[in-house]
């Protein structure tokens, strides 16, 4: 499930420079799931926004790509969700100034938003985010939500945004 495709579209070649991106998953079905540390939790299904940085070797495309294949070693608490989600985007910034907090913000005030997984994420934030991830249940108009998102997030740092086939 966690592969994504490129339909009629190249697959998106990243900057190597640091940035903050998010990832947008869909869960298909409620799923009981062990997070490392913080435990078993109830997943349920619905868009699920990821909000991370990359700042070490090779920048955003490694993480990126990382994200999109959806394998290797599970290491961060993103890891075990993305093996079971489908990716259906991809935003990101170059803005030297990290973002993951302030997006943080910005996307829980969108309309459905919630936390479902206290600490998932935020293990290393310094700013006391309750969460990294927000979940958001499906909505029957997907281009629309998208359309907020992007307007959410895209107005402060400018930013791209990819949607996967």
């Amino acid at each position: 499930m966690s592969a994504a495709s490129y339909p009629g579209e190249k697959k998106p070649v990243f900057p190597t420079a640091g940035g903050t991106y998010c990832l947008i998953l869909q869960l298909d079905k409620d799923l009981s799931l062990e997070i490392g540390r913080i435990g078993r939790h109830e997943f349920h299904a619905g868009i699920y926004i990821y909000l991370g940085s990359a700042r070490g070797p090779g920048g955003l495309r490694a993480r990126l790509n990382r994200h999109i294949r959806g394998d290797g070693k599970t290491h961060w608490h993103i890891d075990h969700l993305r093996k079971i989600t489908r990716l259906l985007g991809v935003f990101w910034t170059l803005d030297p100034k990290i973002h993951e907090c302030d997006w943080r913000v910005d996307v829980n005030e969108l309309p459905g938003a919630s936390i479902p997984v206290p600490g998932f994420g935020a293990s290393d934030c310094s700013a006391g985010c309750p969460a990294h991830l927000v979940r958001f249940p499906v909505r029957e108009n997907q281009s629309q939500w998208r359309d907020e998102f992007k307007l959410s997030l895209s107005g402060k740092t400018g930013g791209k945004l990819y949607i996967m086939g």
